[in-house]
C-alpha cells in the first residue's frame, strides 16, 4: 500500500504522539520510523512547526528529539510558491463569515496556515489529528481549509498505513 506521497506533518502529530500513545520510552519504533520516511523523502513538517516546537522547555525530550534527529526535514515556508498559497488560504479564511474575528486572527499566526499553504503549493499529503466541522466557528480547522483547497488529509493512523510502518 505504499505510496509516492510526502506526508506533511502538524505539530499536534508529534505532540500527541509523545505526550499520549508513542513515548519514547513505548514505542522508539515510530519515532525511528518518522526519521526513515523522511530520510525517504516521504515525511516532512515546516519551520514553523519547528518553531512551535522549540518554544518549549529547554529540558523538553520531544524539543531535543526534534533538534537531534528530524530538524532536517523542516522545510521552509520563505518561498515564493508556498507564500503565494498562503496568501489565497488566508484570504478565503478571512473571506468567510463562518470563523469568528479570533479565529481569522489565531489561524494567521499560527503554524496551521501555513501547513495549508505548503501543503497546497507542494501537493503534499497534510497529517493532522483535526477533524472536519461544517460548523466550526471558533477555530478555523485544518482539514476544513484543506477541503477548501483540494488537499488531501488524514491521521498519524493512516498516514502510517499507507507508508507501511509496522511497530512491534
Amino acid at each position: 500500500m505504499s505510496t509516492n506521497n510526502v506526508y506533511l506533518v502538524d505539530t499536534n502529530i508529534l505532540v500527541e504522539a509523545y505526550n499520549r500513545y508513542y513515548s519514547f520510552d513505548i514505542a522508539p519504533t515510530f519515532w525511528s520510523s518518522l526519521v526513515d520516511k523522511a530520510r525517504a523523502g516521504q515525511v516532512v513538517s515546516i519551520d514553523r512547526v519547528k518553531a512551535e516546537i522549540d518554544g518549549y522547555g529547554e529540558d523538553d525530550a520531544l524539543k531535543q528529539w526534534v533538534n537531534r534527529e528530524f530538524g532536517e526535514w523542516f522545510v521552509p515556508t520563505d518561498n515564493p510558491q508556498v507564500i503565494g498559497a498562503y496568501r489565497e488560504v488566508i484570504g478565503w479564511a478571512t473571506g468567510h463569515d463562518q470563523f469568528t474575528p479570533a479565529a481569522k486572527a489565531e489561524f494567521a499566526s499560527v503554524a496551521d496556515s501555513w501547513l495549508v499553504a505548503c501543503a497546497k503549493a507542494n501537493n503534499y499529503v497534510l497529517v493532522t489529528h483535526e477533524s472536519f466541522s461544517a460548523g466550526a466557528k471558533k477555530r478555523v480547522l485544518i482539514p476544513n481549509a484543506c477541503q477548501a483547497h483540494n488537499i488531501p488529509h488524514m491521521n498519524t493512523f493512516d498516514m502510517m498505513r499507507r507508508l507501511n510502518v509496522r511497530l512491534g
